[in-house]
């Protein structure tokens, strides 16, 4: 149950809507959290005919809310550099799609969690994390969203569930990966990945 409400969290942040409005850190991601709770509480959308039509809106959201590029790179860390133009924009297009299967199915098993907005912290001038919890019938757990403001928007690079980054999750596996082999062969991992759904 835990792991479902983690994975709904994560992905609602992976989803979210095009109303993204620039301003403090605390209501633009409060801004977002509801934006895709509109979503999943549709009457309209629900029902399983209605699934990939949710699963769009809720794509379009993280689009506006998550900023790939920032994620793909700290992620990948020094290695984004021995990634060629192509092979960064092809590892952005994997990862993003990834993600957002990983995390999906958790989403759309929403059923109702209560989700607060405890406060925010500067991190620098242009830099913040917003501090959100879900509450569950059984549980309170810890989901902190790092953004930063690109563009006059605030976006996030990094999702901090139970104290465990997002970032530096997908880091270690990637960077096991890359000790023995060329970006090409962590491309055709992926692509393979993606393929199995």
């Amino acid at each position: 149950m835990k792991r479902l409400c983690v994975g709904f969290i994560l992905l609602l942040f992976l989803t979210i809507p095009l109303q993204v409005r620039a301003g403090v850190p605390l209501d633009t991601v409060e801004g977002h959290v509801n934006d895709v709770l509109k979503v999943l509480r549709n009457p309209a959308l629900q029902g399983e005919a209605n699934k990939e039509a949710k699963q769009e809106r809720i794509g379009a959201i993280a689009d506006e809310m998550f900023d790939y590029v920032a994620l793909s790179r700290l992620t990948l860390g020094r290695n984004w550099r021995k990634f060629n133009g192509d092979q960064k924009k092809e590892f952005v297009q994997l990862y993003r799609s990834i993600l957002e299967k990983a995390y999906m199915d958790r989403i759309l098993s929403y059923t109702d969690e209560k989700v607060t907005f405890a406060k925010e912290i500067m991190l620098s001038d242009k830099k913040a994390e917003v501090q959100t919890h879900i509450l569950t019938k059984s549980a309170e757990i810890p989901i902190f969203y790092r953004v930063y403001l690109k563009d006059g928007k605030w976006r996030v690079y990094d999702v901090i569930i139970e104290g465990i980054s997002l970032i530096k999750n997908y880091r270690t596996q990637f960077r096991d990966i890359l000790a023995n082999n060329p970006p090409e062969e962590v491309l055709k991992i992926l692509r393979e990945k993606t393929e199995r759904g």
